[in-house]
């Protein structure tokens, strides 16, 4: 596939901005959603599915903000093991900033689309100042809960060699918590999280249900590695 239709597709996902999206990704010169499942174009198209559901209870949001802001949130790659993780929505907005001067957006809309990029990530720590920033924020977590929040810590646990979980102490009630270490931990250092810092009525009632699938889950794989009775007793 070349170059072109690979962008053309990507911008079809964001009907009906694709024509902005088309622009945009024509300029930029990286790769976007390449790579890294977890980020990748499945991970757009989800996120700005969930952008367009919150934005129904949110009639002010600026949908073209949300637009570029969605589709660049990601667009620069900084492995979640990385030291410079936190970096990685400031460097993403910076792009963002340098690709609508280009076309001529104003300054207000064009921090408006750089601020709704930096205060997505949850490493970051930047609150939300405005309502496209809540709704991006709101949709890119959801998409870390429930089902797809699952396979998506386990599939990243794969990327980086993590342990499925402390076989000494899965539930870690003996040891400090360490999800660089251990793919279960992650559910309690963040996902579990996720749904109180949620911010619009729809993505706290979605993060709701999102968190009670995960936490049936972990109770469940629990569970089943549980040693039975007679054997620990052996021990």
């Amino acid at each position: 596939m070349t170059g072109r239709s690979q962008t053309e597709d990507l911008a079809r996902l964001f009907a009906p901005y694709e024509s902005l999206a088309a622009t945009l990704l024509g300029r930029w010169d990286g790769s976007i959603a390449e790579g890294d499942g977890s980020h990748d174009r499945s991970h757009l198209m989800r996120v700005w599915q969930l952008v367009r559901r919150i934005a129904r209870g949110e009639p002010a949001a600026d949908m073209e903000v949300l637009v570029v802001a969605t589709l660049f949130h990601d667009c620069v790659a900084v492995e979640k093991n990385s030291p410079q993780r936190a970096m990685a929505s400031r460097l993403s907005a910076d792009v963002a900033r340098r690709l609508l001067d280009g076309i001529g957006w104003q300054p207000a809309r064009i921090e408006a689309v750089a601020h709704a990029i930096e205060a997505h990530s949850f490493s970051a720590g930047i609150a939300p100042r405005s309502t496209e920033a809540a709704i991006l924020r709101d949709a890119d977590r959801l998409d870390a809960l429930g089902a797809l929040g699952i396979a998506r810590v386990f599939y990243i646990a794969g990327r980086l060699g993590t342990q499925l979980y402390d076989p000494d102490d899965p539930m870690a009630e003996r040891r400090p918590l360490d999800d660089r270490r251990f793919a279960l931990d992650h559910f309690e250092t963040k996902l579990f999280l996720l749904s109180a810092g949620l911010v619009t009525p729809t993505g706290q009632e979605i993060g709701r249900q999102r968190t009670a699938l995960m936490r049936a889950f972990v109770e469940e794989f629990g569970e089943e590695i549980a040693m039975p009775e007679d054997l620990a007793l052996a021990d």
